[in-house]
């Protein structure tokens, strides 16, 4: 239906190219929605004229200067200026219904059927199960509604400091009320739960529609060789669970890279993809003391895919029994 769609947030020139990613692979997928992007005054031109290609429109939010409802609940609450800039889907009245989606997501296939939930439909989330994740989520789009979470906004912040907490908060009813609200969690399936429940992961992966690469590793972190079909990333080859991040560089490298190279022409530009081991100099990151190790796990913010994935854990405890 012509107003209905899937809306994404692209603050950065990483997670455009996540953005790129998830259009490319929605309308692989044969979606019927339109798609619409969502960006801020940092992406650049030629991220943007990609975006162009891909989606069906893509607008720019700048809440610093927007001079809107937005601009003066920034000034009380400056420091939820990326929470409010997401907020700013409620304001596409031009459509019906909207699923929203986080540009670190990658669609499996066909999930057009969100369309037939209703507001506020999430799925919950792996840290704690009575909240939902705002990566993936069912809206209608309100000036009304927009004005009231930008009210909650002000009034009351974010318990987590981002939109999960402010939406979280404003949907408060959401865990208890309605049960058709609860989005099977293969709608938004998070990298983390792989490692914190492996047995599920290898029960019902397999079902998985949308993966969502939460913590602070992107897909883009990395480094692929699209020939060896091979992800590098920090110190050492990437070792764990590499599907679901194969599947974002083989659409990356196939799809995105070429339209992004055209569209820099001769300026500078670093796709990410690289041919054979000696072609690049890797770059060799610190690793965090111990300390900030602990902080990123009772964050939630622990490295999966690289020191703390799951092939690691289970080799240093082998050394350790053994």
């Amino acid at each position: 239906m012509a107003d209905q769609a899937f809306v994404t947030l692209a603050t950065t020139d990483s997670y455009a190219r996540g953005a790129m990613v998830l259009g490319k692979a929605l309308r692989n997928n044969n979606t019927s929605k339109k798609l619409v992007a969502l960006i801020g005054p940092h992406v650049s031109e030629p991220c943007q004229s990609v975006l162009k290609r891909i989606y069906d429109e893509v607008k720019l939010v700048d809440v610093l200067d927007s001079g809107d409802t937005a601009h003066l609940a920034m000034m009380k609450r400056p420091d939820l200026g990326v929470t409010i800039t997401k907020l700013h889907c409620w304001t596409l009245t031009h459509y019906s219904k909207c699923v929203f989606m986080d540009a670190d997501t990658l669609v499996l296939s066909n999930v057009d059927e969100l369309f037939e939930r209703e507001e506020l439909s999430a799925a919950p989330d792996p840290g704690w199960p009575d909240c939902f994740n705002s990566g993936v989520f069912v809206f209608r789009p309100s000036v009304e509604t927009y004005g009231k979470l930008l009210q909650f906004c002000t009034e009351h912040g974010s318990f987590d400091g981002g939109d999960q907490g402010v939406l979280n908060g404003f949907f408060n009813d959401w865990a208890t009320a309605d049960i058709s609200k609860h989005l099977p969690f293969i709608y938004n399936l998070s990298s983390i739960a792989i490692y914190t429940y492996l047995p599920a992961f290898k029960q019902y992966g397999g079902n998985a529609k949308v993966v969502h690469f939460l913590g602070k590793t992107k897909p883009w972190s990395y480094t692929f060789d699209p020939k060896a079909k091979r992800l590098l990333g920090g110190e050492q080859e990437f070792t764990s669970h590499p599907t679901f991040l194969l599947d974002w560089w083989t659409l990356y490298a196939s799809a995105v890279v070429p339209m992004l190279r055209e569209q820099y022409g001769d300026q500078p530009f670093h796709s990410g993809c690289v041919e054979g081991e000696g072609s690049f100099s890797q770059e060799v990151k610190p690793q965090p003391s111990s300390k900030e190790r602990k902080e990123q796990w009772e964050q939630g913010q622990a490295d999966y895919m690289g020191m703390d994935s799951f092939d690691n854990i289970k080799r240093r405890l082998d050394t350790f029994l053994k």
